[in-house]
């Protein structure tokens, strides 16, 4: 499993590795003050003595590069800060069809709506669904009613915290 950090983070911590080594510094010792395994190490330095120093930088990441950019990434989550009405939209409720919309009406970019929920999970949201609530709720009424009326119909009292 890839460390976290950015390529250049993981790439100064593999060459700090190897200048430790280099200083004299145990392989295990430089685990312990990089809080890594010593295997990784080890492995760092069998690439730095086969390789040289190119060996330690950082490798391009595989797969398709996303279709937005980082910049337009952070736009589209800032949007859903904001109210969807704010965008022309009926209701108070962002779906994926609607970010769909507005990125493609925005830069032009196509994205499934059934694959935008995915997208947004792995940015951390989820998803969310408003709590229906009647028009018509009245909280004093429905209090009075199990003050006065519940007790009347219910076999076994309510405890008191309820009343």
């Amino acid at each position: 499993m890839r460390s976290k950090g950015s390529a250049a983070e993981l790439e100064h911590r593999r060459c700090l590795a190897v200048r430790r080594v280099l200083e004299g510094f145990s392989t295990e010792e430089v685990a312990e003050f990089l809080d890594v395994d010593a295997r990784s190490v080890r492995r760092w330095w069998a690439i730095f003595a086969r390789e040289g120093w190119t060996g330690l930088l950082a490798q391009p990441i595989a797969g398709r590069p996303g279709k937005l950019t980082r910049t337009q990434e952070k736009i589209v989550l800032r949007w859903l800060g904001d109210s969807p009405s704010e965008f022309d939209f009926p209701t108070e409720l962002w779906t994926a069809e609607r970010v769909a919309k507005l990125i493609r009406q925005e830069w032009n970019i196509s994205f499934n709506p059934r694959y935008l929920p995915r997208w947004l999970k792995r940015r951390g949201f989820s998803p969310q669904k408003p709590e229906r609530v009647p028009r018509e709720r009245n909280d004093e009424l429905i209090a009075g009613w199990v003050r006065a009326d519940w007790p009347r119909i219910k076999k076994t009292p309510l405890p008191s915290a309820l009343m």
